[in-house]
């Protein structure tokens, strides 16, 4: 029906080519005359596009494309004759105005001769143009709809196993071409991480190489500055306040009821000069400290329990320190160059030093050989460091501090071989006593 009207609105349309414009008056007596047109003849106003014929059978994927193409042309072709019809049905819609208007009369008669002849076509044309509009904007949409439905089938239900045999083995081919390509990749990029691999190694192992020579360099560099005349003629550096710089003893301590403890140091950091040496054991990490920490007096805590001492040794300079203690009453004595400063008594008393211990020159110990505090460490340099497990008479004490006399300690002697630097301390030569005399 849908071509029918469009065959009728071209046949009016032509037929009114040739009278005045729809604006212009008719002259007096003229009519139009609205003739219907055959049903075979409808083809004529709304040409089809013409289906290529197929030379042969073609796959479905094929058959799908050239059927979208036909329906797109046939969209295109509706959107052109809507366009191309709308001035002829504005043009027939002033004439079925004047048909049925104007002329009342002799319209109305001859539309009834018309009818009484059989002509009578406005029956099944709707008499509104707006309709055949909205009639052809849904054919159109009903195109568009079959157009979206077969382009959805072509991407999405054509499946594989529906395909040919020819095209199944072209996308076999090509998948193995693909897969041949991508494995053709892959061995390259092993290739070029073998090749990476052995550049890496070959430039850790010069790097390596590179380090250990450099190591072994100043391993002799150290052995030529630490090849000391004697084997306790060195000292302890640590120039840093932090928590990993530390010497460590590697001897213990045995079960002690007295013991003296002499030393040289020189610091270098103020106030306070930290912790030069302390001695933990489990359950004990204050077995024995000597420690001066902040604007703090230096301090001997025995056991935990404290003595303040009189010594003033943050000047800067070298010094020799001793201190004595013994359990009996807990007394105790200071000395400083050679002198007696101090001396006191009820520190830890009737208390042995326990066994087994770890001794660090340098840091304070909250466990057992660790969780060192960086305020509390020392900065400085010590030497000759020794332990004995007796109280030394004061003239001994004094002899040490002059230089006459050279009395290691019985427990812990200050040898290279048995004291060990950790975190950047280090050991060099020490200064002779007789230079270490003259900085006091």
């Amino acid at each position: 029906m849908l071509l029918v009207a469009a065959g009728l609105l071209l046949a009016v349309a032509a037929g009114g080519r040739g009278s005045p414009a729809p604006e212009q008056e008719s002259p007096p007596g003229s009519r139009f005359v609205c003739t219907s047109l055959p049903l075979d003849a409808a083809g004529a106003g709304c040409p089809l596009p013409p289906v290529p014929m197929q030379g042969g059978a073609l796959p479905p994927e094929e058959e799908l494309k050239a059927t979208v193409l036909q329906l797109r042309e046939t969209v295109l072709q509706q959107k052109e004759t809507i366009g191309s019809q709308r001035e002829a049905i504005r043009e027939l819609t002033g004439k079925l105005s004047r048909c049925e208007g104007a002329d009342g009369k002799s319209a109305t008669g001859a539309w009834k001769n018309e009818v009484g002849k059989g002509k009578d076509t406005m029956g099944d044309l709707p008499r509104d143009p707006a309709l055949v509009i909205e009639q052809l904007s849904r054919t159109m949409q009903t195109l568009k709809d079959r157009l979206e439905s077969l382009e959805h089938q072509l991407r999405a239900n054509v499946s594989y196993a529906a395909l040919p045999s020819d095209l199944r083995e072209m996308l076999q081919r090509r998948l193995g071409d693909l897969e041949r390509q991508l494995l053709s990749k892959v061995a390259e990029l092993e290739d070029e991480k073998s090749l990476l691999h052995n550049e890496t190694s070959a430039h850790r192992q010069k790097t390596e190489s590179a380090l250990n020579a450099l190591l072994e360099r100043v391993s002799e560099l150290e052995k030529g500055n630490s090849a000391f005349k004697s084997p306790d003629e060195f000292k302890v550096s640590l120039p840093l306040r932090t928590n990993y710089l530390y010497g460590k003893i590697k001897k213990t301590l045995p079960e002690l009821y007295a013991f003296t403890v002499c030393l040289w140091l020189r610091s270098s950091a103020s106030p306070g000069i930290g912790t030069p040496f302390s001695y933990a054991v489990p359950g004990q990490a204050n077995e024995i400290v000597l420690i001066e920490w902040g604007n703090n007096p230096i301090e001997l805590l025995i056991n935990d329990k404290v003595a303040q001492l009189p010594l003033f040794i943050s000047d800067g300079k070298w010094h020799h320190i001793c201190i004595t203690w013994t359990t009996r009453d807990g007394m105790w004595e200071a000395f400083q160059d050679g002198e007696k400063l101090g001396t006191g008594e009820n520190l830890a008393p009737w208390h042995p030093i326990k066994p087994g211990g770890v001794l660090i020159l340098g840091q304070e110990q909250d466990t057992v050989g660790g969780r060192f505090d960086a305020t509390q460490a020392f900065v400085g340099e010590m030497s000759q460091f020794n332990i004995w497990d007796r109280v030394l008479r004061a003239e001994d004490i004094m002899n040490i501090a002059n230089c006459s006399i050279n009395m290691p300690g019985n427990i812990i002697p200050w040898v290279d071989n048995n004291v060990d630097v950790f975190g950047g301390a280090t050991k060099w030569p020490v200064e002779t006593c007789e230079e270490r005399l003259l900085d006091l």
